[in-house]
């Protein structure tokens, strides 16, 4: 079939077109440089023959859903969205590297970086899920790459709200890294369906393809349908792989979805695991350490909170969508050099489209001042806390001291990270002779209640 023409690149007040980057089904993604601040920016902008005000609302609906999640510095960052001259609905994305997609076919990828990716990918997609966000797309060609190799996901345009997902819903799907539950229609997605898709995205990355592609065979869609509802997990194929991560992929990538981890945390936490059985220092993933608020000057009591909430997956529902499969080598949306600390950034510029969010955070002109919420002495204390080696892993569990079914408990590991989190256990990868300390708080509303005894374990060997 014929490629399609591309797009005029549209005139936008501020921006220079410089040249296209790349194309896709429904829209075109130009390098534009920003004039002020003056930086190189890929601009995503839907095709004039496809805009309908379904397509619209989808489009908006992307713009909304990364504006919430992308100071993940996990997430492409959107930095403005709007309507063109011409009528185009664009966003304005951070500039960041499509090579992932091409790399893993043509290099073996080390074992340590591939982990590295997973743990960071994951906490992102866990991230997500917290908002209430299935991305329904995960696949290495939506893994792009700032130029400090820091990995981010990208591409929410058919991403979809864990309730509001339907049973009349049109989903498009890559094949290749779609969990058998999806490409059966049995539900449009869900939680252990990303896990299905994280999982395969690892294997691919490890493998150096899709993971029930048959090289040098025939992979139509059909065929890769069939194997991927029906087949066994082929093994990844490499004397640097440990059985141990070809047991998290194989977990990962069950046919029952029961049988999977039932978060992207849990599968993070065994990626982390491995890390660690490897001698490799755990990378860190990406989480809220705990609720904030802004504060107004003027009026403490008046405050917008911004929650971080431990979202559990929707109940699979029976479904029935028209199928399309993408091609494994799809384009993606941003491509060229770009830079993001990988540490969690600022919120975003004036323009996005979720004004009423930004109109609260006026610091300038408002004076505002950021407050992080101390303890509520009225909250549940979580007690008795225990610890148990496992391996490389240590597990800390913790009596329900009676919490609301929209609480959550903040983990806080001492001198780490912090989790939100519903489960009343955390496992976290600790080397061996190491020393892992913890304390268990109740979140609610905003609110972070006392915090349980410190609760130390020390594998063996220290």
């Amino acid at each position: 079939m014929a490629r399609r023409r591309p797009s005029d690149p549209p005139i936008l007040a501020g921006f220079s077109h410089i040249r296209m980057l790349g194309s896709g089904g429904f829209a075109d993604v130009f390098l534009y440089e920003q004039n002020m601040p003056r930086r190189q920016v890929a601009v995503k902008v839907m095709l004039a023959d496809v805009v309908t005000e379904s397509v619209r609302q989808m489009f908006q609906a992307e713009a909304n859903l990364m504006a919430q999640l992308s100071a993940h510095p996990s997430i492409l960052t959107v930095y403005q969205a709007s309507i063109s001259a011409d009528g185009r609905p664009y966003l304005v994305m951070e500039l960041c590297s499509a090579q992932l997609a091409e790399r893993f076919r043509r290099e073996r990828m080390p074992v340590a970086e591939v982990l590295r990716i997973g743990v960071q990918i994951g906490s992102a997609v866990e991230t997500a899920h917290r908002q209430g966000v299935l991305h329904r797309d995960i696949k290495p060609s939506n893994i792009l790459t700032t130029v400090y190799g820091h990995p981010v996901l990208s591409d929410f345009g058919i991403a979809a709200s864990l309730s509001a997902a339907s049973a009349h819903d049109t989903v498009g799907m890559s094949i290749p890294w779609s969990a058998p539950e999806v490409l059966l229609d049995t539900t449009p997605g869900a939680v252990t369906s990303e896990v299905w898709s994280l999982a395969a995205t690892v294997h691919s990355l490890l493998a150096g393809r899709s993971p029930f592609e048959v090289v040098d065979g025939t992979n139509t869609s059909d065929e890769l349908i069939s194997r991927i509802t029906r087949g066994r997990l082929p093994a990844i194929g490499r004397d640097d792989v440990p059985d141990s991560l070809e047991q998290v992929l194989r977990r990962g990538m069950s046919r029952d979805p029961a049988r999977r981890q039932q978060s992207a945390i849990e599968f993070v936490r065994e990626l982390q695991a491995v890390e660690a059985e490897l001698g490799f220092t755990p990378t860190p993933a990406d989480m809220a350490v705990q609720d904030w608020a802004l504060v107004t000057a003027d009026d403490p009591a008046d405050r917008t909170i911004v929650r971080s909430v431990a979202g559990e997956s929707a109940a699979p529902r029976p479904d029935r969508r028209r199928r399309r499969a993408a091609p494994a080598a799809a384009p993606t949306a941003a491509t060229g050099t770009g830079g993001r600390r990988p540490r969690p950034r600022g919120r975003l510029a004036a323009g996005i489209l979720v004004g009423s969010l930004l109109a609260v955070v006026g610091l300038g002109a408002l004076g505002a001042v950021l407050a992080i919420q101390g303890s509520d002495d009225d909250l549940p204390r979580v007690t008795d806390v225990t610890a148990t080696v496992e391996g490389a892993t240590v597990a800390f569990r913790w009596p329900d001291p009676g919490i609301r079914d929209t609480d959550a408990y903040q983990v806080r590991v001492v001198g780490g990270e912090a989790t939100v989190q519903r489960a009343a256990e955390f496992r976290i990868a600790a080397p061996e002779g190491s020393r892992v300390c913890l304390t268990v708080s109740v979140a609610r509303e905003g609110r972070v209640g006392p915090s349980s005894a410190e609760q130390c374990a020390e594998p063996a060997g220290g």
